[in-house]
């Protein structure tokens, strides 16, 4: 029996095809936007250093909107996570624990190794400044699991939240990040402190999240899904053109301004946008995805999600550093500056999903259960995380 046909065979009935469909697609989409959004340069002394294709080319923008789909991950992490919590057999202590422990895990892997690496990279010649940019490369995406972390943990209040407000449940954090933005961009921004924006990082990820929760308690109906995908859209358009809101979803190096660190109005207008599309198309989804040769690719990505997160900066990584000691080479550490960059880039992704695959192989063990770990291994693995941890945030 073919992979395709195994993997169809053993999906249960009850499956919804269509939510792990839109996590496959949000998780696919992480990878493939710092790939073809992150760049390296190569200083005179071999060093690589971050840079971005989108300090050159504005018209680049747009591709950030369509790869930044983290508004959909969480839409459908907040379904998924109440119809996990309606499930649960113990306590919800119990149940939040066991969610976390299946986040934290590859975190602490991914950085445990890092640990190990960078002695070992050093003492084979890789310049400092290359481990640095590495190692800053590697926190980045980790950001992600522990704002996740804190709005699972927010679950129950999310179900309460729903049930007593219906489809309208995300509106208060919608304006939370609304008030926060005029205080820091508005007519009195220069008497503000830079760290209010702070305040959005919770309610900003919180608001796609709690729209998922709504949909799997049944409060989202189709016109709510209609007006969240209009409204978020004309939201958008209005941020753009009348209020100058940076147009890439994604930092840029050199900008006064970033939409997504912490989170602008821009991002949650996309996420509405984008989370009302994923609900008007969820049964045409489902229907597509019950052909197994294209439910099989959904199925190993969903299984594969803290690995991609984790490891897919690493895979780039295990290019650019060996090939920067054989000088510069196009769309990999030559500067992102040119028509021919974007062409090279493209053919150097294959490449990085290879070694994301292979890398993949060694790094799922830390996504499963460390069940015959002991606990002196568990706290060695710990030390070695906090240490990279230290090295790479200072």
């Amino acid at each position: 029996m073919k992979l395709a046909e195994r993997i169809e065979a053993r999906t249960p009935a009850h499956r919804d095809r269509a939510v792990d469909g839109l996590r496959a697609l949000a998780l696919l989409a992480v990878p493939t936007g710092h790939w073809l959004l992150g760049g390296f340069t190569l200083d005179a002394g071999g060093a690589i250093h971050n840079a971005s294709p989108l300090s050159t080319f504005g018209f680049f923008a747009p591709v950030s909107w369509v790869l930044q789909m983290l508004g959909i991950f969480f839409l459908v992490g907040g379904y998924a996570s109440v119809l996990s919590y309606h499930r649960r057999q113990g306590s919800t202590g119990a149940w939040l624990r066991g969610r976390i422990a299946r986040l934290g895990r590859p975190v602490l892997g991914v950085t445990a190794v890092w640990a190990v690496l960078i002695p070992v990279l050093y003492a084979l010649g890789v310049p400092n400044d290359t481990l640095r940019t590495g190692s800053t490369l590697v926190v980045q995406p980790l950001w992600f699991v522990g704002v996740y972390t804190a709005v699972t943990a927010l679950t129950p209040y999310c179900v309460r939240a729903a049930r007593r407000l219906g489809a309208w449940a995300a509106a208060p954090l919608l304006a939370s990040v609304a008030v926060v933005d005029v205080l820091r961009y508005g007519p009195y921004a220069e008497a503000v402190p830079s760290w209010l924006g702070v305040l959005n990082i919770l309610p900003g990820w919180l608001f796609a999240y709690q729209l998922g929760v709504s949909w799997g308690e049944k409060r989202i109906r189709t016109t709510h899904a209609r007006a969240l995908l209009v409204g978020g859209a004309a939201l958008f358009a209005a941020l753009l053109l009348a209020f100058h809101y940076p147009t890439s979803m994604v930092g840029v190096p050199g900008e006064a301004r970033t939409n997504s660190h912490p989170p602008s109005l821009l991002v949650l207008a996309l996420a509405a946008a984008q989370s009302g599309a994923a609900i008007l198309l969820r049964d045409r989804l489902g229907r597509l995805l019950r052909r197994p040769a294209l439910w099989a690719p959904v199925v190993v990505v969903n299984l594969s999600a803290m690995t991609i997160l984790c490891w897919h900066q690493t895979a780039m990584l295990a290019a650019a550093v060996p090939a920067s000691f054989a000088g510069p080479l196009p769309g990999l550490t030559t500067a992102p500056d040119t028509l021919g960059w974007i062409l090279a880039r493209l053919a150097w992704l294959p490449l990085f999903a290879g070694l994301l695959l292979l890398i993949g192989r060694y790094a799922r063990g830390f996504d499963t259960p460390w069940t015959h770990t002991s606990a002196a291994r568990r706290s060695a693995a710990g030390l070695l995380a906090a240490g990279f941890a230290v090295y790479a945030l200072g």
